[in-house]
This record gives C-alpha cells, structure tokens and sequence, in this order.
C-alpha cells in the first residue's frame, strides 16, 4: 500500500485536537495512558487509510513494504515542528528484539526520510545540521510503543557538538563535553541518508554491555557537515543511571520551539538539489 502524500495542512490543527483529546496531557505533554499512540496508529490511522486513503488523524501512514514493516508519521502534541514516527506493527521500545533482528525496519532511516513534515511545519527547508532523531530510554518515556521524535536539535547541544566535531570518530567514544548535563557517548558516520546504517544495530554491536540492556539506552542521531565537506550524522546514546536522576531520555536534545532553524537558515545555504517543504515520495 502507498502512502497518503497528499495531505492537506489545514488538517494540522485537527490532527492536533485529536491528539490532545486521546492522549491527554501532564506538565510536559505525555500521555497519561501508556497506549494512547499504539491505539492511535492501530485502530484510527491505519483504519483510516486502508478504507478512505486518508491517514487521519496521522498526517501519513506508510505500509508499502507490509505491516510489520510499516510506520505512521504523527504530530506530536507538544511544539509546532515536532512529529512522531511510530511503527504500524507492535513494537514496545528500544528494548525489542524485534530491532535487532536481520530483517529489522531501519525505522530511523525512515524517520530521516520524513523530516519534510517537520521543514514543511517550519515553512522552509533546513540545514541537516539542524534536524535531530530520537528515541528516550524504557526509563525516559511513557509510551509503551516505539516512537522517534523528529525535530529541531537545541542552539546549545549543536554548539557544543560542533566544538567537539574532530573528538568524535568512527567509533563509539565517550564525548569530553556533557550534554544537558548527562555524559552521552558519540560516533560519526558519514551519508546522505541512513539506509545502510542501523542506529540500533550499531548501538548494539559497538557499546559495551548495550546488546543485553537495550531498554537503558537511549539514541539521538543530529544531521552533521564534517570538516572535509562530506555530509553525515552524529550517533549519540547514554545510559539510564537511577542512582544519579538520569533517565537516558535523549528527547531532551531537542527543542520543540526549533529556535535554531532561523539563525542556521540566514547562514547555510540549502544542499544541491535538498528541497524536503513537500514530504518525500519512496
């Protein structure tokens, strides 16, 4: 089944309102049932698709490839520019096995390919520089289905980043600077697009002790122009400590009032032939 591309923006402030009425919100915007997005997906927008074409209240439903390796592109009740993608199949979080499986969805090279939502949100295409991915911890969420928030990085993590450019290499390292307060460990990879990396494999294969707590670790890949020009991705993850506070909610890179995209608008120029304001096809 193709997706539904055609999807019009004055359904975005619907989209919204049936969010907020089937999650309900707390102090930072999370559902109080811990469901609320699987229902969302399972039972309304994929419904909805296969019998009207229409993804409602999903702003896409993407199921080309099956169910079980479909996805759905939500906004997200908290910010303006922040969407989710979220699996059509059952998959609880970031501990599944189902992810690490050689046949697994690449669901971040998915959500790559679906920043156009949160640039069309925006109202202009974006530098990858500003564009981040992440997945919290089984520690950092209250959604017992996985989801990656798409949004902007914070002005202050994509400084610090960028300071820290030359420490970070092509394996997994501790990162000399903190972020939000939490030590995060970080590796660089290099490509347009992440279809031949797998953050979670890589995670899993390259950090110790990450394979058998999954569920600890969270994942926040940041869009990256390296030294030499070539573009690619910062990988970052750090670990649930409950002695310290940290809950490895990586989301907490992110900022939902993507104040960044103006200043890297007026600077960076758009990449040859990057023009993501209408969302990609397949």
């Amino acid at each position: 089944m193709r997706a539904n591309r055609a999807r019009g923006w004055s359904a975005c402030t619907f989209v919204i309102a049936v969010a907020t009425v089937v999650l309900g919100t707390d102090s930072i915007g999370r559902a109080a049932d811990p469901d609320a997005l699987w229902k969302i997906v399972h039972d309304e927008c994929v419904p909805d698709q296969r019998q009207n074409s229409d993804p409602a209240p999903c702003a896409l439903v993407d199921q080309h490839e099956g169910d079980a390796k479909g996805y759905a592109v939500l906004k997200d009740i908290v910010g303006a520019t922040q969407y989710l993608l979220i699996p059509t199949a059952r998959v609880p979080g970031i501990e599944s096995a189902l992810l690490l499986a050689p046949d697994a969805p690449n669901y971040f090279a998915d959500a790559w390919r679906e920043l156009g939502f949160t640039e069309r949100a925006e109202g202009f295409p974006l530098p990858r520089q500003a564009i981040s991915l992440a997945i919290n911890s089984a520690f950092g969420r209250s959604q017992n289905q996985l989801h990656i928030h798409i949004d902007c990085i914070r002005a202050d993590i994509a400084a610090t980043l960028q300071r820290q450019l030359g420490a970070i290499g092509d394996s997994w390292a501790p990162l000399p600077e903190p972020l939000a307060g939490h030590s995060y460990w970080a590796i660089r990879v290099l490509g347009d697009d992440l279809d031949r990396i797998d953050p979670f494999k890589l995670l899993a294969d390259g950090v110790p002790g990450a394979r058998e707590a999954m569920g600890k670790q969270t994942l926040v890949v940041v869009g990256a122009e390296f030294a030499d020009g070539r573009p690619g991705f910062i990988i970052l993850t750090d670990r649930a400590n409950p002695a310290t506070g940290d809950k490895a909610a990586g989301e907490e890179l992110q900022d939902h009032l993507c104040a960044i995209a103006q200043t890297l608008h007026r600077s960076t120029p758009p990449e040859p032939g990057h023009s993501t304001v209408t969302p990609k096809g397949h």
